[in-house]
């Protein structure tokens, strides 16, 4: 009775808008105190323990600092000279835009580990060089949004972040190299419809008028731009520091490059930099600790156990139970954000993958290509939301667009659940 509440009074307080941290914290500690009704008081001294213990973690530290990174080489111009540089190599020509989109939003992925961040950061500069090329709004919001998941994928991921700290099986390094093959994959597969349709429906016809960027001239730009994923990963791999101090010195690292080399952030900038980048760091981090109410409501009312039999037993099997899970999850990321589900479904699902013996690596990269797919599936996609605000378009409008990109996207996802190689030899070759 009063797990079903739990439930029930979460999805509720949800329908009403209620913010998704908030719902989760209030249903939690409102089954607490039932289920301590003779004590409700005592029972209640667990709610505050379990929001420091949902926050307490070390590697959470990363997130603040790779949101603040995001946030840097957005306002540094990093990625127009990225931008520039790319259209040199690939030249100009119907298609090469959408192709550049991608690039970028998957190399900027690597940097910030952001996907609202990034789908920001490519949407300012893409979106209206796209529109003078003769692209469609809504195209281009499609592109945008849909570039932009990839950057959940492709080391730094908060998300991997946010598993690494529920799951003690998955280290952040392994889950980083674990997703770098599975992020190229999905941003290769973007690439196909992104170009197809560009010119199946003949656009960007003014493209090709536009001017060529200089090749060296662009390099010497970029160069900067290109050496950050560089320092932070190989950094991290060679042993220097850890993903949670390769966050620190990436900030610091976008600072030079954004105040003493591109001169695009004067001091007068650093303050709405670190106030935008730690209310978005909040919003994350209180969503965490109240969520780690709602999973301690889940352990002790013992919900977990009779729900992960329930679907073990089910009679679907091993990869019926995968397909049902891949179902619920691509549903559930159309409405809730990644690092949301992550909270609520991993502690749920983890006798599962214990029960199948699943890699908890592999498992944490099919989880993220699912909330990958959800950061672009309408109606509440966050990246496509920020990527129609700049196009000024209805998401209604991207459907036609964005639903090739989908299925595109969920190929690899296939593709990684049956050649689990593919997110596992990275990481065995690196030795994790």
């Amino acid at each position: 009775m009063i797990a079903t509440l739990l439930f029930t009074g979460f999805v509720l307080m949800m329908l009403a808008g209620v913010p998704i941290g908030a719902a989760l914290g209030l249903a939690g500690a409102a089954c607490i105190a039932l289920a301590n009704a003779d004590a409700q008081w005592f029972g209640l001294l667990a709610v505050p323990q379990n929001f420091y213990a949902g926050l307490g973690k070390y590697p959470l530290l990363a997130i603040p600092m790779f949101v603040l990174v995001g946030s840097i080489f957005d306002r540094s111009g990093v990625a127009l000279r990225l931008v520039n540089f790319a259209i040199a190599i690939v030249g100009r020509g119907p298609g090469m835009l959408p192709l550049v989109a991608i690039v970028v939003a998957m190399f900027l992925g690597g940097i910030s580990g952001s996907g609202p961040a990034n789908a920001a950061a490519v949407g300012a500069v893409m979106i209206a060089a796209m529109s003078r090329a003769g692209y469609p709004a809504a195209y281009s919001a499609s592109v945008v949004g849909a570039a932009a998941a990839t950057d959940i994928l492709i080391p730094p991921s908060v998300a991997f972040i946010v598993y690494s700290v529920l799951v003690p099986g998955a280290s952040v390094p392994a889950l980083f190299a674990a997703g770098m093959v599975p992020g190229l994959l999905a941003g290769l597969a973007l690439v196909v419809p992104a170009v197809w349709m560009a010119r199946r429906h003949n656009m960007g016809q003014l493209e090709s008028r536009e001017p060529r960027p200089a090749f060296w001239q662009s390099l010497r730009e970029a160069i900067w731009g290109l050496a950050a994923p560089v320092l932070i990963l190989g950094g991290m791999r060679m042993g220097w520091f850890t993903p949670t101090e390769a966050a620190v010195v990436a900030v610091f690292y976008g600072l030079f490059v954004g105040m003493v080399v591109h001169r695009t952030i004067s001091v007068r900038d650093l303050f709405p930099i670190l106030r935008e980048s730690g209310e978005l760091s909040a919003v994350i981090l209180l969503v965490v600790s109240l969520a780690g109410i709602f999973a301690y409501s889940l352990s002790t009312l013992g919900v977990i156990d009779p729900v992960a039999k329930a679907i073990v037993n089910s009679g679907l099997g091993e990869y019926g139970v995968l397909a049902l899970l891949i179902l619920l999850l691509i549903t559930v990321g159309m409405f809730l954000d990644g690092v949301s589900i992550f909270l609520i479904f991993v502690p749920l699902l983890w006798p599962i993958v214990q029960h199948y013996q699943w890699d908890p690596v592999w498992f944490g990269v099919i989880l993220t290509l699912k909330v990958a797919l959800g950061q672009f599936t309408p109606p509440l996609a966050v990246n496509l939301m920020v990527s129609c605000r700049i196009a000024k378009v209805r998401m209604e409008e991207t459907v036609r667009w964005v639903g090739w990109m989908l299925f595109a996207m969920f190929l690899v996802m296939v593709a990684v659940i049956a050649w689990p190689q593919l997110a596992l030899w990275l990481p065995a070759k690196l030795g994790y």
